[in-house]
């Protein structure tokens, strides 16, 4: 009987493991700013930071620009290294629009079973890819999936970035439809969010993000109705009271 009440215990302590080290919020393997929880006092915020992950891509980063520039909203990108140095150009065009952007490692590994040293490797190059299509760029880092491991966010402190997750995603990576991803984002969107989308594709260069800057579109005009600032997540931090 104590041996399959300890079995039982282990399952659980793996299970709730495995599940920390892709949660986007979960706190178990090293503190990252994900936005305001939404059960605290602070979600009477109106402050939403769209963030967007696997770019530079053509065509749907540009596109993608100019529904933001429409609307007067600044982001955060989280680009893939080899990407920027395959197109600087588009890479150059985010940041001189004046949006954020920040470390999304240089091939998109599973950091979870990755060695110190390849990590380190992903990070570094990434920085220095970003380095030569933008200049100078922010500290911020998203883990690939939001995967980690004990130690990760540690090793990510030590090369001098912060690392970034999020509260709300638009499961848009393999969305059945623009209307899926919107109802996926405005179910969860409060004061504080943190949104997760994708205007690349980490498998290949050239991803379809079509659905992806409609949603954008949409969401912008809905949320800015209603009273809500969009922000990029230097901001939200600097709102929130969070260390950058």
């Amino acid at each position: 009987m104590l041996g399959l009440a300890l079995g039982a215990a282990v399952a659980v302590g793996a299970g709730a493991t495995g599940y920390q080290s892709m949660a986007p919020t979960g706190q178990w393997f090293g503190r990252a700013f994900h936005g305001v929880s939404f059960r605290s006092q602070q979600t009477r915020s109106k402050q939403i930071a769209l963030t967007f992950d696997d770019g530079p891509n053509d065509p749907h980063t540009l596109r993608l620009l100019e529904v933001l520039a429409r609307h007067n909203v600044h982001a955060t990108f989280f680009m893939i290294g080899r990407y920027a140095q395959q197109r600087p150009d588009i890479a150059a065009e985010v940041a001189k629009r004046g949006h954020i952007v920040g470390n999304h490692t240089f091939t998109h590994p599973l950091l979870t079973i990755k060695s110190t040293k390849r990590i380190c490797e992903e990070i570094t190059k990434c920085r220095a890819a970003l380095s030569d299509a933008v200049g100078e760029h922010s500290n911020l880092f998203r883990p690939p999936w939001g995967a980690r491991r004990p130690g990760v966010f540690r090793l990510v402190r030590q090369l001098g970035l912060e690392p970034i997750m999020w509260n709300v995603t638009g499961y848009d990576w393999n969305a059945p439809s623009a209307d899926y991803i919107e109802q996926k984002v405005t179910r969860r969107v409060r004061g504080g969010a943190v949104v997760l989308l994708h205007d690349g594709g980490h498998v290949k260069f050239g991803a379809d993000r079509a659905k992806t800057v409609q949603v954008v579109d949409r969401i912008i005009s809905r949320y800015k109705a209603e009273g809500y600032e969009f922000v990029t997540v230097p901001e939200m931090m600097a709102i929130m009271g969070a260390s950058t």
